[in-house]
């Protein structure tokens, strides 16, 4: 089976209008799939479709969505209608805040937590489903190695990156038997237009060592089939002592780019 056998004819990258969202678009498009491309703004929205169909020849839709809103999921079903959706990515959910917990209103938090856990599992109980009865498919729910434990920054983000690997890798248990594949993806950080927003907004150079949205793309669409989780470079292990450990290592890491506090 071809990737557009499998994962097409139509896929839905949610968080598509910039750094790993447009990658995958572009990479997802060049192996034949058309896609709906879901983001807040429409303007980055329109030039990456336009940029797709020169390269890739492929149809694209897009639609201006907030993620974080109730009515995201069935907003996104309406978008695809009856197209036949292969491979639904989950790319949103990047914490632009950079803040302790109690220093934000509580709605702030609560938009956070609808795009990276409800609105996911809006989208996958209905797409997923679709998978299963058609018996091929695939859900690319792209996170952070922030799933493994938090830091002072990190409270409503980690652990809604938490929720999202559980519930990838349970997924990806109940789906397997049905060929669907299943996978989520925990990314270090990457260079990103949302990163590099955040660190200079907070008068700090961007991180060292970060990872491109184009490899990251490449890497995830070549590990779909290989679930439930893959880890994008090293990690700490998880024994309560190494977690202690890794969240010294986070707070360190962290100050790159919210500095200290």
């Amino acid at each position: 089976m071809t990737f557009a056998d499998q994962y097409g004819p139509w896929s839905i990258i949610a968080g598509a209008s910039e750094g790993t969202g447009s990658a995958f678009a572009r990479k997802v498009a060049a192996k034949g799939v058309n896609c709906i491309l879901i983001a807040r703004r429409e303007g980055p929205l329109a030039a990456l479709a336009g940029q797709i169909r020169a390269e890739s020849n492929v149809e694209c839709v897009t639609a201006s969505i907030d993620l974080s809103a109730p009515d995201a999921c069935d907003r996104i079903v309406a978008t695809a209608g009856s197209r036949e959706v292969g491979l639904f990515i989950s790319n949103a959910g990047s914490d632009p805040n950079g803040s302790h917990f109690l220093d934000r209103k509580i709605e702030t938090w609560i938009e956070l937590a609808n795009i990276n856990q409800l609105t996911t599992m809006r989208c996958c109980h209905h797409f997923g489903g679709l998978m299963k009865a058609r018996r091929r498919g695939a859900l690319l729910l792209v996170g952070s190695q922030a799933c493994y434990g938090g830091g002072k920054f990190l409270a409503t983000y980690s652990g809604s990156k938490a929720f999202a690997l559980c519930f990838a890798e349970s997924l990806w248990a109940e789906l397997k038997p049905a060929n669907v594949d299943v996978l989520y993806f925990a990314l270090a950080q990457t260079d990103t237009p949302a990163l590099r927003k955040l660190v200079a907004g907070k008068g700090l150079p961007p991180p060292r060592r970060m990872a491109s949205p184009e490899a990251v793309a490449e890497v995830g669409l070549a590990h779909l089939g290989r679930g439930p989780v893959y880890n994008w470079g090293q990690l700490v292990g998880l024994r309560a002592a190494w977690r202690r450990t890794r969240i010294r290592i986070v707070d360190v890491l962290t100050r790159q780019v919210f500095g200290e506090g």
